[in-house]
C-alpha cells in the first residue's frame, strides 16, 4: 500500500471513529458534554483540513497518541494544548463562562 493509500485509509479511520465518539459519549453529564464537544471539534477540524492525527501531532509539538486521547474525550484537556491544537488548525479558541444562575446584582433588578 502506498504512503497516499495509507494516510488515505487513516482519515476514513478518523472520520469512523468521530461517529463512534459521538455516538458513545453521554450528553446528559455537563463534564462529559463538554470534553466531548471539544474533541468533536478538534477531530472535525483536523479531517476538514484533511490532517492525520500524526501530521496535527508535529504541528502541534506532541505526539499521535495525545491527539487520539483529545479527540476520543479521554481526559479533559488542557488549555495549553487547546491553544496550541487552535494554533495549528488556523482556528479560534474561545474559552466563555456563562453564568447558570443570576448574580446578586441582577436579583436587586428585578425587585
Amino acid at each position: 500500500m502506498s504512503e497516499l493509500e495509507t494516510e488515505s485509509s487513516a482519515r476514513k479511520g478518523g472520520r469512523r471513529r468521530l461517529q463512534r465518539l459521538r455516538e458513545r459519549l453521554s450528553y446528559d453529564d455537563p463534564d462529559k458534554r463538554l470534553i466531548g464537544e471539544i474533541a468533536e471539534q478538534v477531530a472535525e477540524q483536523r479531517i476538514a483540513r484533511d490532517l492525520s492525527q500524526k501530521e496535527l501531532a508535529e504541528l502541534c509539538a506532541t505526539s499521535q497518541p495525545a491527539i487520539a486521547r483529545l479527540e476520543a474525550g479521554a481526559r479533559p484537556p488542557r488549555i495549553d494544548t487547546l491553544q496550541r491544537v487552535a494554533k495549528a488548525l488556523d482556528c479560534e479558541l474561545e474559552v466563555r463562562l456563562r453564568p447558570r444562575t443570576k448574580t446578586r446584582e441582577e436579583k436587586q433588578v428585578e425587585k
